[in-house]
């Protein structure tokens, strides 16, 4: 894995599945990544919306948005840990591993955030954006050139902007089945109204599927 400014303590936390909390006695008693990761997503939104803001002067709220969900949606992050080899140093439990773990999306982009979380405590928010601009950022000019940032949480941003509504929020309602096949619901509100629920193996996965069945509600 790429080595990183973070103490070894910070790492091994931020690496730290909290699988292995039940599955080792070591871990009994020691933090999963799950804090570092709440940090991490945070750290990792700001970093990227001024990324934005500074590359593209003259593009709308919707359009930067759009743009922000694609660079830090699951797919991505997991494929930027899998380039950094993040996946073989994570600490987790045999059964964990042995049922595709190590190279789950999901659990993958958790860590990548986590390791964010543990960066900034660590080295401060501008080793976070050094890291992230040689990392990260550079899948972007892929991203613009094939149009993946289109998706429907972007069209629906767009569609409520337009409409002068309050912006949409995605609230996880539900959380099913074991670490390595979980299934997410989520609720998308908009301007304060219930609007419909996704599901997904991931909570990106379920807000886009929320975001298009509002989508189809509008429109019909």
């Amino acid at each position: 894995m790429i080595k990183l400014d973070i103490s070894p303590e910070l790492l091994e936390q931020a690496l730290r599945h909290r699988s292995a909390l039940a599955a080792n006695d070591i871990y009994q008693r020691l933090d999963s990544n799950e804090r570092l990761e709440f940090l991490g997503d945070a750290v990792l939104e700001l970093a990227t919306t001024n990324f934005l803001y500074q590359k593209f002067t003259q593009e709308l709220e919707g359009t930067l948005t759009s743009y922000r969900s694609a660079l830090v949606k699951t797919t991505t992050l997991a494929r930027v840990a899998r380039k950094l080899e993040i996946g073989e140093a994570i600490i987790m439990s045999k059964g964990e591993a042995e049922s595709g773990g190590r190279d789950n999306d999901g659990l993958l982009a958790d860590t990548f955030e986590a390791l964010v979380g543990a960066l900034y405590l660590n080295a401060g928010f501008a080793a976070v954006e050094s890291f992230l601009h040689e990392h990260l950022f550079v899948e972007f000019d892929t991203i613009l050139k094939k149009g993946t940032y289109k998706d429907a949480k972007s069209e629906l941003q767009e569609m409520v902007q337009a409409n002068d509504l309050a912006a949409p929020t995605y609230r996880v309602v539900e959380e099913r089945g074991p670490d390595h096949d979980k299934e997410f619901t989520v609720a998308v509100r908009i301007d304060g109204k219930a609007t419909a629920t996704g599901i997904g193996k991931s909570k990106q996965q379920a807000q886009q599927d929320a975001a298009e069945k509002a989508l189809k509600a509008y429109k019909t």
